[in-house]
């Protein structure tokens, strides 16, 4: 039910351009898994790749990261073309993979310094890097820990950290948080703030919502290796769903019938209603002023919630499902 859309309204990369892409392509045999995308992202700011799995999104970051070539259309990152500057590219940029990929029989410092010297680096700068980094980690205390030792969440800021050892224009991270805990996760997050305000351009892909509100300046809806929205945090939900949400519970065996009356209702204030397993997703207007007529109406939820609109919402509208892991 998704059609493509492009992430761009120029027609020539612009002059701050971090990433540059016309009718970026990228096929695996018969399965196409970016679909002819058009892409601008600016120097210094947070941009996120937002999707299910198999979205397109990890794919997309691996021609970026100049680890997997383009199959069709044409790719600029920093300025040069990756089939033919791929080690320049890289070496102006850090990558945090999905999966920490740490030397966990090293200690904390000691994976810094293996992956300094695998940049071509100065033992003495990199030495200098490494205390800033174990600060900037919050990791000083844990420098000469086994990384076996260490917990999740200290992995995750070890693995971004490395990243860092190089000082790269950009960072591209893979759903950096996956597998954290809330306080692990927000944490990250300060971290990733930080780099931004000294300037770093972030490219993130996840599937959480909170963190593409929380991080991106601006962000893409991936659906089936296509670009199906565009925008701020902010003006997607502006323009996708309602300000309220409210979500109604009739019970399993009541559910579908409740909710196709209440469809049938031809409410003013609801724009839209979107059926789920368990609930009902109601767009509304007023979400007061719809409970008061599903009562006049003779329909009674045994539970609902009343909220704000959130990306979650802008993805199911758009895709029709939920965004699950």
């Amino acid at each position: 039910m998704s059609t493509s859309l492009h992430a761009s309204t120029e027609s020539a990369p612009r002059a701050d351009a971090a990433i540059t892409a016309r009718d970026l392509t990228k096929r695996f045999g018969d399965f196409t898994a970016v679909d002819g995308i058009d892409l601008d992202v600016h120097l210094g700011e947070t941009f996120a790749f937002l999707g299910a799995n198999g979205a397109g999104k990890t794919s997309t970051m691996r021609m970026i990261a100049t680890v997997s070539p383009v199959t069709d259309g044409t790719l600029t990152v920093l300025g040069m073309d990756p089939a033919a500057d791929g080690q320049a590219i890289r070496s102006r940029l850090g990558v945090v993979p999905q999966e920490d990929n740490l030397d966990l029989e090293l200690t904390v410092r000691e994976n810094l310094l293996v992956y300094g010297l695998y940049h071509g680096l100065a033992r003495r700068t990199i030495q200098e890097r490494i205390v800033d980094l174990l600060d900037f980690a919050q990791l000083t205390d844990k420098a000469e820990s086994p990384v076996d030792a260490l917990s999740g969440g200290m992995k995750r800021r070890l693995t971004i950290a490395r990243a860092l050892i190089n000082e790269p224009e950009m960072v591209l991270l893979d759903e950096p948080t996956t597998g954290l805990d809330p306080q692990a996760r927000h944490v990250l997050w300060d971290r990733l703030h930080e780099l931004r305000s000294r300037g770093v351009t972030l490219l993130l892909t996840t599937h959480y919502m909170d963190e593409a509100e929380q991080l991106a300046d601006r962000l893409v809806v991936m659906d089936a290796g296509r670009i199906i929205a565009l925008g701020s945090p902010t003006e997607l939900i502006a323009r996708h769903v309602t300000r309220e949400v409210l979500e109604v519970r009739f019970g399993s065996a009541d559910q579908g019938r409740a909710t196709e009356r209440l469809s049938g209702l031809g409410l003013d204030e609801v724009d839209s209603i979107e059926s789920l397993a368990e609930r009902a997703i109601v767009y509304t207007n007023d979400a007061e002023g719809t409970l008061d007529a599903l009562e006049r109406a003779d329909l009674h939820p045994r539970g609902h919630l009343t909220r704000r609109a959130t990306l979650e919402d802008v993805f199911l509208r758009l895709t029709g499902r939920q965004l699950v892991d």
